[in-house]
Formats: structure tokens, sequence, C-alpha cells
């Protein structure tokens, strides 16, 4: 079963480009849990919607 609305998975790279961070502070977000994130052996990815909801968060606060 497919479903219409895939969440697309993001590498560590993909979303440091993205939030235009380095390395240790998106370790540093997973780490404190502010960035979900989900492991398959050594794998890690992050969910599009989790950058997302980084982002819109991080305007609320700011707000």
């Amino acid at each position: 079963m497919t479903s219409t609305t895939a969440t697309e998975l993001l590498t560590v790279e993909e979303t440091m480009a993205r939030l235009k961070y380095g390395r240790s502070k998106v370790y540093d977000l997973i780490r404190s849990k502010r960035l979900v994130s989900i492991t398959e052996g050594r794998c890690r990815r992050i969910p599009e919607s989790a950058v997302q909801d980084y982002i819109r968060d991080r305007i609320e606060e700011a707000a």
C-alpha cells in the first residue's frame, strides 16, 4: 500500500544545506530532540516535515 503523502527523507548533508547549518549544529538539534530523525543501521535520515516543523517553530519563537 502506498501513501499519496509520502514524506521525503533527507540525509544530514541535505538537511545542512536546507537549514544552512553546519554538521555539528544539525547533530546538536537531533540530540536535543528539536529535530526528529530516524536511523537504520548507520544511516540517519531526517523527514522533510521535521525540517519544516523546526523552521516553523523557530519563526514562532522569534515572533
